[in-house]
């Protein structure tokens, strides 16, 4: 794990040096770094700031694209795609498609939009998007909002009765309550995450995830409710002692780094983050599925944070088209 560190202190020096007239927020640095670590793509600085540049050209003036969320896209862009200034279009175009289908505009759409972009992407599938959206709000109006676009896309794209699919998730929410997680966004996130688990038992599930945090508290962690999504990122792997250990033991050494110890939070989902990738490098045939969903679902969390910063962003300097 210790090159993991390293390559993320060292894109993140190159980023922090470059854009530090032209990022307000450390963090969406920090999320851009986090991105070609989990992806192990390599990182070229000119060819990054490159399509940065190009993103920013291609939209219009009031468009959020201008602002800091444009480094996030064009990272997502550059990780997946061999030709990332014809992707970018590709993905716009899917972005005017979920504006089409009634999501609001904004980062968390361009985020959600990104979960979208594939070669296979069917044509309905935002109007599918937006129904599993509206049917999450019938069941938690004051819980759900923007923020959980880019889920209701990831679900949305399921091959399952939206019913039912919602029941699962509510099943789910329910569950974990019981257990002793707190109500709320969170842990509605937390829900979606879950629900998009094949092949293990729900009810395995929310006993892994007690464990977990059990586990976390053991170990002097206090278990903040915005951890909730990464508990259950955690639960698609075995869960023992010594996965929390490797957590907190990676948590504590960005910790103790120059550069990110004012950010002890997204430290530690960091160290989530990180980890799990690891253990999709390291996997093997027979767990190529299972490591399909989990890497889906690092980039899912990853875009819900850095939606989440982005909008904050945004909403200081004006941008919203």
């Amino acid at each position: 794990m210790n090159h993991k560190v390293d390559q993320y202190k060292d894109i993140y020096g190159q980023l922090k040096k470059s854009l530090r007239w032209k990022v307000a927020d450390s963090r969406s640095i920090m999320m851009v770094a986090s991105l070609y670590v989990t992806s192990q793509r390599p990182f070229h600085l000119d060819r990054f700031l490159e399509i940065s540049d190009y993103i920013k050209s291609e939209v219009g003036t009031f468009s959020t694209l201008k602002h800091d969320l444009r480094y996030t896209i064009a990272a997502m862009l550059d990780i997946r795609y061999d030709d990332p200034h014809t992707k970018f279009h590709d993905f716009h175009a899917v972005y005017d498609s979920l504006i089409d289908a009634g999501f609001s505009r904004g980062a968390f759409s361009y985020i959600g939009a990104m979960t979208m972009l594939s070669e296979d992407a069917p044509t309905p599938l935002a109007e599918h998007g937006m129904n599993v959206y509206k049917k999450m709000r019938e069941k938690h109006f004051f819980l759900t909002g923007h923020s959980d676009y880019p889920f209701a896309l990831l679900l949305a794209q399921r091959e399952e009765d939206h019913e039912s699919l919602i029941e699962t998730i509510e099943d789910f929410y329910t569950q974990l309550h019981a257990a002793g997680f707190r109500k709320g966004n969170d842990l509605q996130s937390m829900s979606h995450i879950l629900s998009l688990h094949n092949g293990t038992n729900p009810d395995e599930l929310v006993s892994r995830c007690a464990r977990l945090f059990d586990l976390f508290k053991k170990e002097g962690i206090k278990t903040k409710a915005m951890f909730y999504p990464h508990i259950a990122l955690l639960s698609y792997v075995d869960v023992n002692p010594g996965l929390v250990t490797e957590v907190k033991a990676l948590w504590d050494e960005l910790n103790s780094e120059k550069l990110f110890k004012w950010q002890k939070d997204l430290n530690g989902m960091m160290a989530v983050t990180f980890l799990m990738s690891d253990k999709i490098e390291h996997t093997d045939l027979l767990q190529a599925k299972l490591s399909t969903a989990i890497e889906t679902l690092i980039q899912a969390q990853q875009a819900t944070m850095i939606a989440t910063v982005s909008a904050v962003s945004a909403s200081t300097t004006g941008g919203d088209a």
